[in-house]
């Protein structure tokens, strides 16, 4: 489960990191090296998810969704500066209780 975490949690700073790179590049005027970096960087993001062990494409990218949006609040007030409002942890909360029901419910074979 550690790993599962840990392969999420990558996966979704390298989305959020070479998006917001991009973002930087091309919104607000960035040196043209950001775009090239960012592109790098969600490569990378491609490539993490991979390595989990659950066997559904679907199911991984689902509860990656789940915890792209607690990072992507996390992102947006510890590098931009936005704390999040009840509504965004509130939201947060039930993304994770959806992860971990699509990861870990029992289910037949």
């Amino acid at each position: 489960m550690l790993q599962a975490i840990i392969l999420f949690v990558l996966a979704g700073l390298a989305e959020i990191g070479g998006g917001y790179l991009f973002w930087l590049w091309l919104r607000e005027g960035g040196p043209v090296w950001f775009g090239g970096i960012g592109a790098i960087i969600l490569m990378i993001y491609g490539i993490v998810p991979t390595f989990q062990s659950f066997p559904s494409f679907g199911r991984v990218y689902a509860a990656y969704g789940g915890i792209f949006i607690v990072l992507a609040l996390l992102w947006g007030w510890l590098v931009d500066k936005k704390t999040p409002d009840q509504y965004d942890i509130i939201g947060a909360i039930v993304c994770l209780i959806g992860v971990s029901i699509i990861l870990w419910a029992p289910r037949m074979p």
